[in-house]
């Protein structure tokens, strides 16, 4: 007998698009794309990681998956809306949200107000580096585009427990990129872009590790070399910045994502 599966119309049928200013709009369609972008390198996990990004001109709310959905089925409409206290905004589907996802992210939004996005990710690769003792090495361009600025947080279980954020929001301490051992990854951004691409580079350094040291002994770059290619990354004239994400949302609309609806 064929299994029904759960309609993912809107509860309110009221458009999203119409209720909503335009700036939250522009933030839907990035987030989502994020999501797509995310099912296209294969950085998934089933259902249960999340990427969230903060509500233009509302601090206090941010927009996250609907706990339920695959990342190709997120689209800018069917985000959920909550606030720093878990209370739901807007649902349009009635999905709800991954707890663990609000812990996490709820803490990284609170007290980093300057951070509008962050990815959370459980992939292969960075759950493997995750486990190292060694961390992450430098040993690659792709590396030392995060290296300066990553930071650790040591497993307390499942991301259930509300006194774990004061101690996460600590190892994070001012940088945007974080390995949370035996976990994962986590990338903050200025704008949904800046966190994918840091998080893009901290996932394939990461891939790269792991193949490196399956080959054997590796080279380590020098603390100057580290620092130089920091600052070269981090220079405000990377013309990058304005070209690699508009190229992103271009490849989604070719493979027909539907991600802008």
């Amino acid at each position: 007998m064929p299994v029904k599966t759960r309609s993912l119309k809107a509860v309110d049928p009221q458009p999203v698009r119409a209720r909503v200013s335009r700036q939250e709009w522009d933030t839907r369609l990035n987030l989502a794309a994020a999501y797509h972008l995310a099912a296209h390198f294969k950085w998934t996990d089933l259902i249960y990681t999340h990427f969230s990004a903060r509500v233009p001109g509302k601090d206090e709310h941010f927009l996250i998956n609907p706990y339920g959905l695959m990342f190709d089925e997120i689209t800018a409409s069917n985000l959920v809306k909550i606030d720093h206290h878990g209370k739901v905004i807007d649902d349009p589907t009635g999905f709800g949200y991954n707890e663990a996802g609000f812990v996490i992210h709820g803490a990284v939004h609170q007290a980093r107000p300057e951070i509008q996005c962050v990815l959370h990710t459980h992939t292969r690769a960075g759950v493997a580096v995750s486990a190292m003792k060694c961390g992450l090495l430098p040993i690659s361009q792709h590396t030392l585009r995060v290296y300066a600025d990553v930071s650790y947080h040591d497993y307390e279980g499942i991301a259930l427990e509300l006194d774990e954020r004061a101690r996460l929001v600590r190892d994070l301490g001012r940088s945007r990129t974080m390995i949370l051992r035996n976990h994962g990854l986590l990338a903050l951004g200025d704008t949904v872009r800046d966190a994918f691409d840091r998080m893009y580079y901290l996932e394939l350094a990461c891939q790269i590790q792991v193949d490196a040291l399956a080959g054997g002994e590796v080279h380590l770059l020098s603390a100057d070399v580290v620092n130089k290619v920091w600052q070269q990354f981090e220079r405000s004239d990377r013309r990058s910045q304005h070209k690699d994400w508009p190229a992103l949302l271009r490849l989604l609309d070719r493979k027909g994502s539907s991600y802008r609806d």
